[in-house]
């Protein structure tokens, strides 16, 4: 067993004592915690309020303070208390619950409160207080009991949201969709420097330190169109590579940097990711390790089956980027999930009652070749590169049959949608599953409706159902029978205020593989 794997098994026991300790080590450097802090001009919840990891009798309601966000958050070294509230009206009139928190400067004063003791599938608001501050309210859901019916569930997956490339419109008209969670599939930042001539500009050099990773956060979090869309709905939230690296792999770096110092990256990059998203406690990080992949059920509907493709993964077989396959993508050791997390995920799907069992991950599944002819290129950090581990994984949907599996998936910067088969080459092989591509909220700026270039990888991949290069998310409708899935696009994301429209609608059919478009 490696270092990281021992770091990694310990974590979940140690999990639980480190987080009750740390207002007790960020307090025990000092004489008392700040019950009343005063503030001046600026608010101390600049960055907004957040809710997630919804289950059927709680949530966690997330915010941090930060008086001066983009300078160290502008917090003193001790401890402050924030005061929570939870109502059954957005007025905030009826409390149904309250409590008290303390905030540490060890943890970016972040806050993390998991509720519990709520009512099933209902909406409640929240609203936190730090002395005469008092924060913006934030609407959340709890989801049905497990084993519960549940008639309909309505979602929206989003990703890849590089705040240089464009304005996040795209959230304002997510924030007024009429919804019950939002999936965030990663690129939650970007790590590269501020460059001059771009739409916004990154403040500072390539991220590093956690320091730096805390002010990207910030950055990011400043935008009114992304606090609103947090504050609309509980978001459940796993990164990809842009949150640490690009296109890293496990313990490799993209620059093949000393393993020792990438992993310091990468632990600092873990710890502002846990700060600034609505993690459980179960999330907290141990040094380079932290937990993300999870499972949510919706009632007898839905359950999801949220994946890490990057922290377990091995290096790319074949390297990096658009190339041929080597032999090392038949490779069985190489791995995309770790032995541990597809264990996980191949034990909790052969157990799942759900209706529709899903699978919000990174990268794509398809075996989509851009080359020509004979000419074959593929993906090598999509799970082309890692063929074997894909095989398994479709295989036991084609053998194991759980009730109507579905890919989501980020990552690209482009919508898809795919018939995902055990034999890609074979145009008569049946589907087993679909998947479903959302494009960007911004990276890559305005895109396109539909590139010329896409012709070529239509006719190479008849398993391929649409192809769309706009910026945007997808929404989805659920119901025991049928799911549909709405591709809302944006034409354009470098001035602000762009239009809202549905560019493509699929529909799954209970106990059918393959989409079919509406």
């Amino acid at each position: 067993m490696s270092a990281f794997d021992r770091i990694w098994r310990a974590r979940t026991d140690r999990r639980a004592f480190l987080l009750g300790g740390l207002a007790l080590v960020g307090a025990g450097a000092f004489t008392r915690v700040q019950a009343r802090p005063r503030w001046n001009a600026s608010s101390p919840f600049s960055l907004g309020v957040a809710s997630g990891d919804p289950m059927h009798d709680g949530v966690v309601l997330w915010t941090r303070l930060a008086p001066d966000p983009l300078n160290g958050g502008g917090m003193p070294p001790e401890p402050v208390e924030v005061r929570w509230e939870v109502a059954d009206d957005e007025k905030m009139r009826q409390i149904v619950k309250r409590g008290r928190v303390t905030a540490t400067a060890a943890w970016a004063h972040a806050v993390h409160v998991e509720v519990d003791g709520l009512k099933a599938d209902r909406p409640y608001w929240y609203r936190f207080h730090a002395g005469e501050a008092t924060s913006p309210i934030g609407r959340t859901r709890t989801l049905p009991k497990p084993g519960d019916e549940a008639d309909r569930l309505r979602f929206a997956f989003a990703s890849c949201q590089h705040y240089e490339t464009g304005v996040f419109t795209a959230y304002r008209h997510l924030a007024a969709e009429d919804l019950d969670v939002v999936f965030h599939l990663g690129d939650y930042i970007y790590e590269g420097p501020g460059r001059d001539g771009q739409v916004r500009k990154h403040q500072g050099l390539e991220i590093m330190t956690l320091p730096d990773y805390r002010t990207r956060y910030a950055q990011y979090k400043l935008d009114p169109d992304l606090q609103q869309a947090h504050a609309a709905f509980p978001w459940i939230v796993t990164p990809d590579d842009h949150e640490v690296e690009n296109n890293y792999a496990g313990d490799v770096s993209e620059q093949d940097d000393p393993r020792e110092a990438f992993l310091a990256r990468r632990a600092a990059a873990y710890q502002a990711y846990y700060e600034h998203m609505p993690l459980r406690r179960r999330s907290v990080p141990m040094g380079p390790a932290i937990q993300l992949y999870r499972r949510f059920t919706y009632g007898k509907l839905a359950s999801f089956f949220v994946l890490d493709t990057r922290q377990f993964r091995s290096n790319q077989p074949c390297g990096d980027g658009l190339k041929a396959p080597c032999p090392g993508v038949s490779d069985p050791q190489a791995t995309m999930l770790g032995a541990a997390q597809e264990r996980w995920l191949f034990e909790s799907l052969a157990k799942s009652k759900g209706q529709w069992n899903v699978l919000p991950q990174q990268v794509m599944v398809a075996k989509v070749d851009r080359g020509t002819g004979a000419d074959e290129r593929y993906s090598m950090d999509q799970w082309s590169g890692y063929d074997a581990g894909r095989t398994r994984l479709l295989e036991f949907f084609a053998a194991r049959k759980p009730s109507n599996p579905v890919v989501l998936t980020g990552d690209i910067h482009s919508n898809w949608v795919n018939d995902l088969k055990v034999d890609f080459r074979s145009a008569n092989a049946p589907a087993v599953a679909t998947e479903f591509v959302g494009t960007s909220i911004t990276s890559g700026g305005d895109g396109l409706d539909q590139a010329a270039t896409m012709k070529d990888v239509l006719a190479e991949n008849p398993f391929v159902k649409f192809q769309n290069s706009q910026r945007g998310y997808v929404s989805c409708t659920v119901t025991p029978k049928a799911w549909q899935a709405d591709y809302q696009v944006v034409d354009y994301v470098t001035r602000p205020d762009a239009p809202k429209k549905t560019r493509a609608s699929f529909r799954l059919t209970d106990g059918r593989p393959g989409a079919e478009r509406l």
